[in-house]
């Protein structure tokens, strides 16, 4: 195991959560890189941190992947380390690394992180990022093997969130709000290559539907190619169909919340 050690996590930048996370890790494998991923996903936002996780593993090392956002922290939900295309995904089992693990090939074997030994005592029952997930990344980037957390857990026994999902159909494609960033912009589950297999181009005119209303956006490069305040939508870092205000929220204004459809044309 390559000692890289990531940690993305909904704990803010206001308390001290995410130093002592860091803290820990240090005191254990002090040799260990730590890349911060986020720390700003919204409180309990599963499915934001699983998009901002999936989209980033292409362009992170290999090596151990904590994921931290945990709104059933203390409940019934067990810890899970899962080995996928030569990382160690570690978090709870609440779907959070499901779709990273899908975008580094998929699950290859996973186990229930239930061995004392390797934990920080007393374990907090909120706190399993500083006292469970930061120790076991420790010592898992110093030759501690998986299997050795607990006992293997069936892949199919995994929790996994649905997949964002698009649909071609005759003349249009159909997809929903995959997430909504700090700026408002929301991003859909459409690809820029479903808009193209439609014969859409940048500097086109694009219909969109949400629910009963219709639109018709300018498609272009970046949002700025729009004059400030107007709406558009454009390909952002992940090949994925965004909508944004130039210098503005769009979620806000068209009321597009993550899991929202939306149905995209080329404009007539």
């Amino acid at each position: 195991m390559t000692s890289v050690i990531t940690l993305l996590t909904d704990y803010g930048l206001e308390d001290g959560y995410v130093a002592a996370c860091h803290g820990v890790i240090a005191a254990i494998a002090p040799e260990a890189r730590v890349i911060d991923v986020c720390h700003l996903i919204p409180s309990g936002d599963v499915r934001r941190g699983a998009a901002i996780l999936s989209q980033t593993i292409p362009y992170l090392p290999k090596g151990v992947h904590i994921g931290a956002v945990d709104p059933g922290a203390g409940g019934a939900r067990r810890a899970v380390a899962v080995e996928a295309g030569g990382r160690v995904f570690i978090g709870p089992d609440n779907g959070l690394l499901s779709w990273a693990m899908h975008a580094c090939g998929g699950a290859e074997a996973a186990y229930e992180i239930s061995n004392p030994e390797h934990f920080l005592h007393p374990v907090s029952p909120t706190f399993h990022g500083r006292d469970v997930f930061a120790p076991v990344a420790g010592r898992l980037c110093l030759g501690l093997k998986p299997a050795d957390l607990g006992p293997e857990v069936p892949l199919s026994r995994l929790i996994s969130l649905p997949e964002p999902t698009s649909q071609l159909r005759e003349g249009s494609v159909e997809g929903e709000v995959v997430s909504v960033d700090r700026y408002g912009n929301t991003q859909l589950s459409i690809a820029a290559g479903d808009l193209a297999a439609l014969g859409v181009r940048i500097g086109d005119t694009i219909g969109v539907w949400l629910g009963r209303r219709q639109l018709a956006l300018p498609y272009r490069e970046t949002f700025a190619a729009v004059p400030p305040g107007e709406l558009v939508a454009f390909a952002d870092s992940a090949g994925l169909i965004a909508i944004a205000v130039n210098s503005g929220d769009a979620a806000q204004r068209l009321g597009l919340p993550p899991g929202a459809h939306v149905r995209l044309s080329p404009s007539p």
